[in-house]
């Protein structure tokens, strides 16, 4: 698989997300069990927030020609998405959530695994 193609797939998966959190965060999170009061509605906008800013960044990546700052990119969303993933696991298992959870692990799962494909195995001239 190109590496625009999954750019775009972040793109769109994190501004669905993020538009999703900005706009309508009560009911989004209420799919995964969260009960919502105004604190978490606040941070879960500004979470928001950043996935839209990273749907603009890898939307804006995607036909970028590979050079440093493109692999700085792929870089930093490996590692947003390792993290993302292992914070996703520690909540699945903690149980205050559904079972919907896992979809979340699954998500940065995935795109841990090809950021790191991308940035640490495939050569520097695929794209």
């Amino acid at each position: 698989m190109k590496l625009k193609i999954i750019l775009v797939i972040n793109a769109i998966v994190v501004a669905i997300f993020g538009i999703a959190l900005v706009l309508i965060p009560a009911q989004l999170l209420s799919l995964y069990g969260i009960t919502v009061d105004t604190s978490l509605k606040y941070m879960a906008q500004l979470f928001g927030a950043a996935l839209i800013g990273f749907a603009v960044l890898t939307w804006s990546a995607r036909n970028s020609s590979d050079s440093g700052a493109r692999r700085a990119i792929i870089l930093a969303l490996f590692v947003t998405a390792a993290i993302g993933c292992i914070v996703a696991v520690l909540g699945a298992l903690a149980g205050f959530m559904n079972p919907l959870s896992w979809s979340t692990v699954a998500i940065y799962l995935f795109f841990a695994a090809v950021f790191g494909y991308f940035q640490f195995a495939r050569p520097t001239t695929s794209t």
